[in-house]
């Protein structure tokens, strides 16, 4: 079993629950695996999978030499290795266990990104309930100055999100907000209040950062970020 060096990787799996696991090696804070998905069609694809303390699951593929795909979620590793019967990545992609191929649902692997999708909303929720997310900005490709959104509900981050994918989006679309360009932007000072609950100046945390849950993430939506996050959400 190779070593990373120290951090987070060494603690976050026992070598008995690894001791069977092929190509198995500790980052700062991640595990990496030798790791696989298989297509009828196209037989094996394989690749690396790390898995962070934090949940996130990265696959960087090796299906071929020159292959550049890299960052990969499980389920678009799914999708890029040819698997016929996709959007179902916990059962399609396998790692090596005992030299047999064993899907990640039956090893340990899972173990928190499971725990962080139960805690999804949990670590994101304000005392009445409710999911928190701390407001963002985008900038006027007209005027390049950045306006704030509030993102309180399900059509407040649909509307963010589809500004944050317009590349020419300018302050006149702001539907809730009657602005022009000729309007002043937020001073700095303001500008680092984004609404956390623990802090009204915190530039990013558990509590106010969200990676994606049924208010912000949209399942009529075609990018690859919604895409991915509806998988993951069936699977």
């Amino acid at each position: 079993m190779e070593n990373g060096g120290g951090g987070g990787g060494e603690l976050m799996f026992s070598d008995e629950e690894l001791r069977e696991i092929s190509g198995v090696k500790r980052g700062g804070d991640y595990v990496e695996v030798t790791c696989g998905c298989t297509s009828h069609r196209y037989g094996d694809a394989v690749g690396r999978l790390r898995v962070f303390i934090g949940g996130d699951l990265e696959i960087t593929c090796e299906c071929t030499p020159g292959c550049q795909e890299d960052k990969l979620t499980p389920a678009a590793f799914e999708k890029h290795s040819g698997r016929e019967t996709a959007r179902k990545w916990k059962n399609n992609v396998w790692v090596i266990v005992n030299g047999e191929k064993v899907p990640l649902s039956k090893t340990v692997l899972l173990k928190y990104y499971n725990q962080a999708s139960k805690n999804a909303n949990g670590s994101h929720r304000s005392h009445n309930g409710r999911v928190c997310h701390r407001d963002e900005f985008v900038r006027c490709t007209r005027c390049n100055k950045e306006r704030r959104f509030r993102l309180r509900s399900k059509e407040e981050c649909r509307i963010h999100h589809d500004a944050l994918a317009d590349v020419n989006w300018k302050c006149p679309d702001l539907p809730y907000d009657k602005i022009t360009c000729e309007d002043e932007e937020e001073r700095a000072s303001r500008r680092v209040y984004r609404g956390c609950l623990r802090s009204p100046t915190c530039r990013g945390c558990t509590s106010c950062v969200c990676f994606g849950c049924e208010i912000c993430r949209f399942s009529d939506c075609s990018c690859q970020t919604c895409i991915d996050f509806t998988r993951n959400a069936v699977a």
